[in-house]
């Protein structure tokens, strides 16, 4: 099959009967064979009834109903699972998405040789509420990510088949699918201004709670990501320095009470900080030192990816 295309959504009935046939009229008129992987994200309209009506119309459509909502993340892991296309394209349902950047997508995959490609939604047509948070997001993750897109958060994406077999999307991590396959070894990750359209149906599913949440799963996956299999490495750095400076800190008063000043250590508060800081090292040296027997004990802990391999 040479595409998949993985569509996650919530109450969406009124767009999606445009957007199958938006999609159906780009693959023939590209020769392309496709499926179209709908994922109900816990509608409460009538969207897991449309999707009813379009399977049985469509032999290429299929759909995934999650019984209450999980979030974007989840429904695109489980999309990632079930599709079987050689170039695997997300978009939102909501028409903002244009099918007919499809094409193009999957060239950049097949042709150009890329791992990912991200749209980038170089003109918006969004409300300001929207467009600020996003572009400020969107520069805190390029400085953290090192990853030079302008557009992380955009549905509008292309994957090679090996990418979505070989990551894992959860929380509202799905803003950072490119990190998370650049830490797991696909780096060649590409950009492509797409069209973005006004929203025609619905309202916006975008909040501040959103907004907050992104970068706390930003935080968490870059330390996870970098540190997920050698944790020793992130606590037992930060705990050797907090204990050594409560340590320094500790015999510098010692000195101090008996060749300067006479006054009782423990009638300073600098003393109160020292015994804080070593005992923070302490925890901290040993949750490194538990979460390093943990690691090394996990089923995954010697999963890694195998690009080729010759006679063995």
């Amino acid at each position: 099959m040479d595409v998949s295309i993985v569509v996650p959504l919530l109450n969406e009935e009124e767009s999606l009967p445009e957007l199958c046939a938006w999609i159906d009229r780009v693959a023939v008129a590209n020769h392309l064979s496709y499926e179209i992987i709908l994922v109900d994200d816990g509608s409460e309209d009538g969207s897991w009834n449309t999707i009813e009506k379009l399977a049985a119309s469509n032999s290429q459509i299929s759909g995934i109903k999650f019984l209450r909502n999980y979030g974007k993340s989840a429904a695109l892991n489980e999309g990632f699972k079930a599709a079987q296309g050689e170039v695997v394209i997300t978009m939102d349902a909501d028409l903002q998405d244009s099918p007919d950047e499809i094409p193009g997508l999957r060239k950049m995959i097949i042709e150009d040789g890329y791992d990912l490609v991200s749209g980038w939604k170089k003109v918006r047509h969004d409300p300001i509420g929207k467009t600020v948070p996003s572009r400020f997001f969107n520069w805190v993750t390029k400085k953290v990510s090192g990853i030079k897109l302008h557009d992380f958060n955009c549905g509008l994406k292309a994957y090679r088949q090996k990418v979505v077999k070989n990551i894992e999307v959860y929380g509202e991590m799905h803003r950072y699918i490119p990190l998370i396959a650049k830490w797991s070894g696909f780096r060649k990750i590409g950009e492509k201004a797409v069209e973005h359209r006004a929203r025609k149906y619905g309202t916006s599913k975008f909040g501040m709670e959103r907004f907050i949440k992104g970068f706390l799963d930003l935080a968490s996956i870059l330390i996870v990501g970098k540190f997920g299999q050698r944790p020793m490495h992130f606590f037992g750095a930060w705990g050797t320095l907090s204990f050594f400076f409560g340590f320094a800190t500790f015999v510098y008063l010692t000195i101090s009470k008996f060749f300067f000043d006479k006054t009782g250590m423990t009638q300073r508060p600098l003393f109160f900080f020292a015994i804080l800081a070593m005992i923070i090292g302490t925890q901290l040296f040993l949750t490194g030192f538990i979460s390093e027997l943990i690691a090394r004990n996990s089923p995954g802990r010697n999963h890694y990816l195998i690009e080729k391999k010759l006679r063995c």
